[in-house]
């Protein structure tokens, strides 16, 4: 039994970062889009419903925050993580 216990102990020791992963990369892109989606609410329109010829200002700003959150969730999907 003890040499169980110090098995675990070792092993547990080793482990000290594991990378982000999928899961991380889905509620990072979640936050994302929910945030896109309160940004096209505040200037009067639905997520995902204008077309991108027609956009005003104000979602072609909402669309480059979006793009620019997504890369972010792309790049920290391999950044280790505690």
């Amino acid at each position: 039994m003890n040499s169980k216990i110090t098995a675990l102990v070792i092993l547990a020791t080793g482990i000290s970062q594991v990378i982000a992963g999928p899961v991380a990369y889905g509620i990072c892109q979640t936050g994302c889009n929910v945030l896109a989606g309160a940004c096209y609410a505040a200037a009067g329109f639905t997520f995902g419903t204008v077309a991108a010829p027609l956009a005003p200002p104000a979602i072609l700003a909402c669309n480059t925050a979006l793009g620019s959150c997504s890369a972010a969730c792309a790049a920290a999907i391999l950044l280790p993580t505690p």
